[in-house]
């Protein structure tokens, strides 16, 4: 059987269902810092059809496997996703603090930098507010000004800073600290 067989796709929405499922599981074994994230019995099922040495065995064993597969996905019993829609999810969830999730700690990918563009913009307070396109709400921690007001199309370059502050350049302008708020 071809390793291919069996398409993963994932969408945002529902990896944000699956955070409280995979949240549920203790975060770490052993005193790891890195926390294993298990697969689950009915993958590891299907995988071990591959020891049956009769052919059509095999095949039943492969058949009966993948349809349970395909019947726990539709149920939403097991969540199949693949590292782009892991890496995906992870820039959409840049500068929210979270707890570990363990299927993001199997993804060592780390984003460091995101670029958005302004969807609105306001100022209060002396402090601009953005949203970008994407729905994320960025608020200026600091009073410092910036030449040119955000405007709805401006690009977005967001990136860490030290002690877990932001810096933005919105438009190419020098950078102001923010903060994620959603």
């Amino acid at each position: 059987m071809a390793k291919n067989a069996v398409k993963i796709k994932i969408s945002s929405l529902a990896l944000a269902l699956s955070v409280p499922i995979l949240s549920a599981q203790p975060a770490f074994a052993n005193g790891d810092k890195k926390a294993e994230l298990a697969r689950p019995a009915i993958f590891d099922d299907l995988v071990s059809c591959r020891d049956i040495t009769d052919a059509a065995q095999r095949l039943a064993c492969y058949d009966e496997k993948v349809g349970a597969l395909d019947a726990a996905e539709k149920n939403n019993d097991i969540i199949l996703t693949d590292k782009a829609s892991v890496q995906e999810a992870k820039k959409g969830l840049f500068g929210l603090s979270l707890p570990s999730i363990k299927i993001f700690d199997k993804d060592d990918t780390e984003i460091n930098e995101i670029s958005g563009v302004v969807a609105s913009a306001y100022q209060r307070n002396y402090r601009w507010t953005i949203i970008l396109e994407d729905g994320a709400k960025w608020v200026q921690t600091e009073t410092s000004s910036i030449v040119r007001s955000p405007k709805k199309g401006m690009p977005v370059e967001i990136r860490k800073a030290s002690l877990g502050s932001f810096l933005v350049n919105i438009d190419g302008q020098r950078a102001i600290k923010m903060r994620r708020e959603n």
